[in-house]
């Protein structure tokens, strides 16, 4: 099956044309095309995504990776067209929705035009992982980490098809309060790359951060009160070098994903770990959680780095896996969708 896949959920305009083939049993999946526009220099100066900039931005650009996507060219006309309908900032979902029906009215009528939730495509990431095993013995029970600007979500897979959420964050999502620290820093957006990077030259160990809800035997998160302890360290000692500020901060946050992930992953006996999500291209989380997943001897399942961001193919993959259960969600922006 051929999928043309479109993702304007914030401020990516991406499209991608994604062969699809293995059915629930063993679902594999070859990018035969990718093409991603970034928005961030645009929404930089206002230290975020201005949602009517964002819808501006992808009206400009949808047409245009059209073009360069060639769909019609060499036969690859799609079986599948599928389009995030949320979650999401409503106005940019609303042009990848209508650009996705015009296509369809006008090149493509005899395709299939599925609405994708945005979540599913993180969480259903790890099957691009190149060390994904096709058999469902080998992975499952599973525990995954879902982790980006505005969701934390542990969830508990049984299968590709039976799955339930554990616990998610309570208020700021992870990648937000990096976000918000970074701008504490007086770093421009998008902060999580610019903590990454400073983190590097920090001593981790240099302020005793907060972990939060850590020792709590629940799955839920909370990042509020990192961040407020942020805010009044950075007041009270204003000379602590900002790398030291950036490390501590970074390996608080991570030593609470994990904590969190490990504790879900021992009491489901998880035979995998998977991380997806925006935050999943922080290097050092993906360090810890991998050394701490084969401590277990649990699989540590990760889309590679390109597939982590918002992108299209990750919403090919949650079409696929949508359609090949009937499923039906209604053709229409949801901003507030969740899993």
């Amino acid at each position: 099956m051929r999928i043309l896949a479109i993702e304007t959920s914030c401020d990516e305009t991406a499209m991608a044309l994604v062969e699809a083939s293995g059915g629930l049993n063993a679902p594999r999946f070859k990018v035969l095309k990718n093409i991603i526009s970034s928005q961030i220099e645009i929404h930089r100066p206002f230290g975020g995504v201005v949602p009517n900039l964002a819808k501006r931005e992808h009206i400009r650009n949808l047409p245009i990776i059209f073009k360069k996507l060639k769909p019609t060219t060499y036969n690859l006309k799609p079986d599948l067209i599928a389009v995030t309908v949320g979650p999401g900032l409503e106005p940019a979902l609303w042009t990848g929705v209508n650009f996705a029906k015009e296509i369809r009215k006008s090149n493509f009528p005899k395709a299939n035009l599925v609405g994708a939730n945005h979540l599913e495509g993180h969480l259903y990431s790890f099957l691009l992982s190149k060390k994904y095993d096709s058999k469902p013995k080998n992975i499952f029970p599973a525990i995954s980490l879902v982790v980006s600007g505005g969701h934390t979500i542990l969830v508990m897979m049984k299968s590709l098809t039976n799955w339930r959420k554990l616990g998610e964050t309570r208020d700021d999502a992870v990648g937000e309060t990096f976000d918000k620290v970074a701008r504490m820093l007086n770093f421009p957006y998008p902060g999580g790359p610019e903590i990454e990077k400073l983190a590097k030259k920090g001593n981790p160990n240099a302020v005793d951060f907060p972990r939060p809800m850590i020792n709590q035997k629940n799955y839920d998160f909370s990042f509020s009160g990192l961040k407020t302890s942020v805010l009044y360290y950075l007041r009270d000692n204003p000379k602590t070098k900002k790398a030291d500020v950036a490390a501590s901060f970074q390996k608080a946050a991570i030593d609470t994903l994990v904590a969190k992930t490990l504790l879900a992953a021992k009491e489901y006996k998880a035979k995998s770990i998977m991380l997806s999500g925006g935050v999943a291209a922080n290097k050092a989380l993906r360090k810890s959680l991998k050394a701490e997943s084969y401590k277990l001897k649990a699989n540590f399942l990760v889309a590679p780095l390109k597939f982590n961001t918002d992108n299209a193919v990750m919403i090919a993959v949650a079409s696929y896996i949508q359609h090949l259960q009937k499923k039906n969600r209604a053709i229409r922006a949801q901003a507030n969708l969740n899993l």
